[in-house]
């Protein structure tokens, strides 16, 4: 059978610089940035200070009491950007055959602050006093849950969990259920909100956050003197709609997705592999479904955490993919304003990648000065650029080695 073409028609955004698209993405074009010292939780004896929090989050403003209470923060942060991208879309559900419209929106974590209220309750109020909705607010898969029963979605309904690549696998996955005709809409992106004492202090100890105390010079991807990433939270998702099915009822159309690429390093739990050959094989897998030379591609979202490793190993990996036309193509890293948001990070990225075609802006990354001999690549520290996007890349990669490459294009 023939591949169905997939477009995006919503989007929607909770970040560390605005908790809907349009403040997000003026923020972004100024170059804001959303770190600063930790409010969710008293650092003293901690060695990682700052964090990228969401702020002036209140999820009543989006959804009644009972609702917001019976969901974790990346369950909330799930189902307001889910909300936003519908609306944006302006899908109106009793049109739809419900079972047609699908969700993938995953998170990386799930819910820390439920087990840590639960492990303390435990142990200070014996077992009979454990929440009894811990195990429901808790488990990863109900941001997907969530955003079903909040927006009417009866079609498939899933999650992926690939730590930092799980946004990007979600939109990926949710691109080939359209294509294949699973669906004919798909809600699909990634979610965190993992800022606790527990979060913090696992990564701080597995040496992966940068302990800088300046938001400043904290997330600086592929800068010489980068330490780390900073922790952020949020949401990120897309609404994914089959061609057809968005040109009937007369959407607005931002983007094409075009290619996919999900690959393993099978090499190490945490750092990707050396040569970037994984990463690299991902990229060309997406160019190669979407029959794109690689002098084609004009931008690069790059997973650019700001850790000495990934950067080192995802440079290599663009020169693998692109050969000399790395040398031309603009890398950028949002983490640079909003930190890292784990499972979100590749549905905010896709985000990025989108509103980058539609107005022709390539954001700078933040803070990064200088970088050193090995990372010679356009990183778009000087500047913002403003060129035509024709061919937007999105790179994500997690722990465990799983790497996802989306490939948007600019529809015509």
């Amino acid at each position: 059978m023939s591949k169905r073409r997939v477009v995006v028609t919503g989007l929607g955004a909770v970040t560390p610089i605005g908790n809907n698209v349009e403040t997000f993405w003026k923020n972004v074009k100024a170059g804001k940035v959303g770190i600063g010292e930790i409010t969710k939780f008293d650092t003293t004896d901690f060695k990682v200070k700052l964090a990228a929090e969401v702020k002036d989050f209140n999820p009543k403003d989006y959804m009644d009491f009972k609702s917001a209470k019976r969901m974790e923060l990346f369950s909330q942060y799930a189902v307001v950007a889910s909300k936003e991208a519908m609306a944006d879309a302006g899908i109106e559900m009793e049109k739809e055959d419900p079972f047609r419209v699908g969700v993938i929106v995953g998170s990386g974590i799930g819910s820390l602050q439920a087990m840590e209220a639960a492990d303390q309750r435990l142990i200070q109020r014996g077992p009979s006093k454990v929440d009894p909705l811990l195990v429901p607010k808790m488990i990863s898969n109900m941001a997907a849950g969530n955003v079903s029963i909040a927006t009417g979605a009866r079609g498939k309904c899933t999650n992926v969990v690939t730590a930092c690549a799980s946004g990007t696998h979600c939109i990926g996955d949710a691109f080939r259920a359209i294509q294949y005709g699973d669906a004919e809409v798909m809600i699909a992106g990634g979610t965190e909100g993992a800022i606790t004492p527990v979060g913090v202090a696992g990564f701080t100890n597995l040496t992966a956050l940068s302990t800088s105390q300046d938001p400043y010079r904290a997330s600086i991807p592929f800068d010489k003197e980068r330490g780390g990433f900073v922790i952020g939270e949020g949401a990120g998702v897309v609404v994914l709609e089959e061609l057809e099915h968005a040109k009937s009822r007369g959407a607005k159309i931002y983007a094409e997705i075009v290619g996919y690429g999900a690959t393993a390093d099978a090499y190490h739990i945490t750092s990707p592999i050396e040569d970037g050959s994984g990463a690299a094989r991902a990229m060309t897998d997406a160019m190669k479904e979407a029959g794109v030379q690689p002098e084609e591609v004009d931008y690069i979202n790059a997973h650019g955490t700001g850790t000495h490793h990934n950067d080192l190993f995802e440079t290599r990996a663009i020169k693998a993919a692109l050969g000399d036309a790395a040398k031309k193509v603009k890398i950028n890293s949002t983490k640079s304003m909003i930190g890292h948001l784990l499972g979100a990070a590749g549905g905010v990225e896709a985000v990025v990648c989108v509103k980058s075609i539609e107005e022709g802006f390539i954001h700078q990354t933040v803070g990064t000065r200088e970088t050193e001999e090995e990372l010679d690549l356009d990183y778009c520290i000087a500047g913002p650029r403003e060129q035509e996007v024709k061919y937007a890349m999105s790179n994500s990669l997690g722990f465990g080695g799983h790497n996802a490459v989306l490939l948007m294009k600019k529809y015509e």
